[in-house]
């Protein structure tokens, strides 16, 4: 059993043991309750970030102390459930469509994913349903079948649904335990390079670094909105004809900028060639595999750019028979039996967060500001890869380490003083603050998200 705090992330990242003293964690009670250790995970991904930033930083400006660091259970709660607080001029948004959920089938339960309007026309094809059928059509539809099978004929079909199982079973199953297996990050130099040469102040750690994003939905945003919130200069590029949801990119869109590009085009292509000629770091979202038509994955990418940061983000992992599925949170808490432990008797049950996204996001971003880190001092093009269902293992696997907290007392009762309000391009925004918080750090990004591919598809 490993423990599910702040030293085993930092381990898992390769940082400097003796760095762990300058983190310090501001408990309060009531924040992330559930049965497994979300807030304790929470908590580590957040501090692991922090530390990571907060070295890099202090690298960049030749001091030899790191910063203090601070986590407040407040500040995570809060911003580990940031897409509920997120308000557009006054109106809430919706997390969830209505046919994303979990249903009762003939022999246990599934959960759906379709949120987007490609995967709601996947999932109600391949259940033979028509393509406005209601909440109640699919519901009767699924009571009749068995949850694998349903699982199989829907995956088959292109859409998403994961059918509930307990953690003996998720154990038990092929990707389960190419999941476990694995490092909670996955680190390796992949080539030579010392890199483009960082250029601007050293206030901010990643002030100068140029991130390439292409990442969707939520894990591999929240890495890169961390970035740009430290100082990197983040540029969004998604496909043309694959808009991200409005509410969706607003959340994890602050500090960055949004472009859209065809990699099938010529002239597109010669445009992303340049970008990635100029970029320090390239995250990307998709399945294992998915970007290597065009030439992205990992390997091609270290032979065209030296010195480049490659971290990859997967729901399932890179290895196991699941590899190549698309996958989201809600899926993934249902396949890995976190849905069995938080549920009630014979109900599945949910997180109090959308975790493994946000956890993996932080430790995703800590994950690239380590490598800048080592980088600075020995080259290398570097490769960091991580997994939602990695996430979820050490989240169901881990033990609680509760030393070294303070404010013991303290509640958390409410969100509101870890939000803000701002005007932007999308109107009046009230969103929650950063939780990544260390001496001298940044307190809030400098620019609000913009329209979904609004921005130019070059450098600032």
């Amino acid at each position: 059993m490993t423990a599910v705090s702040t030293e085993y992330a930092w381990k898992a990242l390769g940082g400097a043991p003796e760095l762990l003293a300058r983190v310090s964690v501001v408990a309060r009670h009531g924040a992330l309750p559930a049965v497994l250790p979300v807030r304790e995970l929470a908590r580590a991904c957040v501090g692991a970030c922090g530390l990571a930033a907060a070295e890099l930083g202090a690298r960049r400006a030749g001091r030899a102390e790191v910063p203090e660091v601070r986590v407040d259970d407040g500040a995570v709660a809060t911003a580990f459930v940031s897409e509920r607080h997120l308000t557009v001029d006054g109106r809430r948004t919706a997390p969830f469509a209505p046919l994303s959920r979990f249903w009762p089938t003939a022999d246990g339960w599934v959960r759906t994913h379709a949120n987007y309007p490609h995967h709601q026309a996947r999932l109600l094809g391949a259940l033979g349903l028509a393509a406005d059928a209601s909440a109640e059509d699919l519901g009767r539809c699924l009571a009749e079948r068995s949850a694998r099978e349903t699982e199989d004929t829907v995956h088959a079909a292109g859409g998403l649904a994961v059918a509930v199982r307990t953690p003996g079973e998720w154990a038990g199953h092929a990707q389960g335990r190419a999941a476990a297996a694995g490092p909670l990050v996955r680190r390796e130099v992949i080539g030579e390079g010392p890199g483009r040469r960082l250029t601007g102040s050293a206030g901010l750690p990643a002030a100068g670094v140029r991130v390439l994003d292409l990442t969707r939905v939520t894990a591999g945003p929240v890495a890169t909105r961390t970035l740009a919130l430290l100082g990197a200069d983040v540029l969004r590029v998604d496909a043309r004809g694959l808009p991200e949801l409005p509410d969706q990119h607003a959340d994890t869109g602050f500090g960055k900028r949004s472009a859209v590009l065809d990699l099938g085009d010529r002239t597109d292509r010669r445009t992303f060639e340049e970008l990635l000629a100029g970029a320090d770091v390239v995250v990307t979202g998709y399945r294992p595999g998915a970007l290597d038509r065009y030439g992205l994955g990992a390997g091609a990418l270290a032979e065209r750019r030296p010195g480049l940061v490659v971290a990859q983000l997967s729901a399932w992992g890179a290895d196991g028979p699941w590899a190549g599925r698309r996958g989201f949170d809600s899926l993934v808490q249902a396949a890995t039996g976190t849905a069995v432990i938080e549920g009630a008797p014979g109900r599945p049950g949910a997180l109090p967060a959308q975790a493994l996204d946000h956890g993996t996001g932080y430790l995703l971003a800590a994950a690239v500001l380590r490598c800048l880190t080592e980088r600075l001092e020995e080259g290398g093009t570097r490769l960091v890869r991580l997994a939602l269902a990695r996430t979820a293992a050490w989240l169901t696997c881990g033990a609680v380490d509760g030393a070294g907290f303070s404010g013991h007392g303290l509640v958390y009762d409410r969100p509101d003083p870890y939000l803000a309000a701002t005007d932007s391009p999308l109107g009046r925004l009230r969103y929650a603050l950063p939780p990544v918080s260390f001496a001298g750090g940044p307190g809030d990004w400098t620019r609000p998200p913009g329209p979904w591919g609004a921005d130019e598809a070059r450098w600032a």
